[in-house]
């Protein structure tokens, strides 16, 4: 199957928009950072019959509005977006996945809805109430100097990127998306380049960033959380930020939870699609029977 053109919602939170495809059992797939919902439209083109997939622009990203004000990127109310998203879609239950700060909002989602959340996948960023793994990352990094991490810093910094970025879009997002495998598509990158020019786009991407110490704060709360829903995690092992610690003691966050590898970057969806398709169409499940 194949994602849609973008469409446009406007819910009592804001004016989104996102793709959408196929007919079945419905699955939600967020984006991280710095993309878009077209980041799963490799994905997508393997992927089973039975699916109905909603995909949506993160607020600040894609074509979603770029809300001024670093209070509407805590990923708290990133998931209630994306909430209000489904609620004016009619979507009740629904299987979800989510990439990075995808993977984040996903949690978010899950923790704030779990009765309508009936599995729930992980792609490459740290699982919210892994308190013990992610302390075993924050001592690695400091003992490594965490040179990886000087992009989140950057954006941290106030007017930083807001003053640097524009004009110099493709060299940026260039210089991330790199594979560690196979090379990104190129149209994928022709799409962020695109979206990354929108005014605005440095800043409330930004924000992501700019949230995130008081994000983490609220995070290192639930250490006691337990997901109940079966999950998966799926993890590029080739990735030089979110670095092997992150798996450190995930078994003990989740009821039911699988982890595979594969061999790619961060971005491992746009890598290896059908590999990364292959493993979500064998822990989630389609409609048995679509007319």
């Amino acid at each position: 199957m194949f994602l849609s053109d973008s469409k446009t919602l406007t819910t009592p939170r804001g004016t989104f928009t996102y793709r959408n495809a196929g007919r079945g059992a419905p699955l939600v797939m967020i984006h991280g950072w710095p993309e878009s919902s077209y980041s799963w439209e490799h994905v997508s083109r393997h992927l089973a019959a039975g699916f109905k997939i909603i995909a949506p622009d993160l607020r600040g990203l894609g074509d979603s509005e770029r809300a001024v004000g670093e209070e509407h990127y805590h990923k708290a109310e990133l998931a209630q977006d994306v909430i209000s998203m489904l609620d004016a879609l009619g979507i009740q239950q629904f299987q979800l996945i989510g990439h990075d700060w995808g993977g984040i909002v996903a949690q978010e989602m899950a923790l704030a809805i779990p009765e309508r959340v009936t599995r729930l996948g992980i792609m490459n960023i740290a699982v919210i109430n892994n308190l013990n793994g992610n302390m075993e990352v924050v001592k690695k990094v400091r003992s490594t100097g965490g040179a990886s991490y000087w992009y989140q810093h950057f954006q941290q910094a106030p007017g930083m990127a807001e003053a640097m970025i524009p004009g110099n879009e493709e060299v940026w997002l260039r210089y991330f998306m790199r594979g560690a495998e196979h090379p990104i598509p190129e149209d994928s990158i022709a799409e962020y380049v695109r979206m990354y020019s929108i005014p605005g786009t440095p800043a409330a991407a930004a924000n992501y960033y700019r949230t995130f110490n008081s994000d983490a704060k609220r995070w290192a709360t639930l250490s006691d959380h337990v997901w109940p829903m079966p999950s998966i995690y799926i993890y590029g092992n080739r990735d030089h930020v979110i670095i092997p610690e992150y798996l450190n003691h995930i078994e003990g966050c989740f009821e039911d939870i699988q982890v595979v590898q594969v061999k790619a970057g961060h971005f491992l969806h746009e890598e290896k699609p059908e590999e990364v398709a292959g493993y979500i169409n064998g822990f989630f499940e389609p409609a048995l029977a679509v007319k």
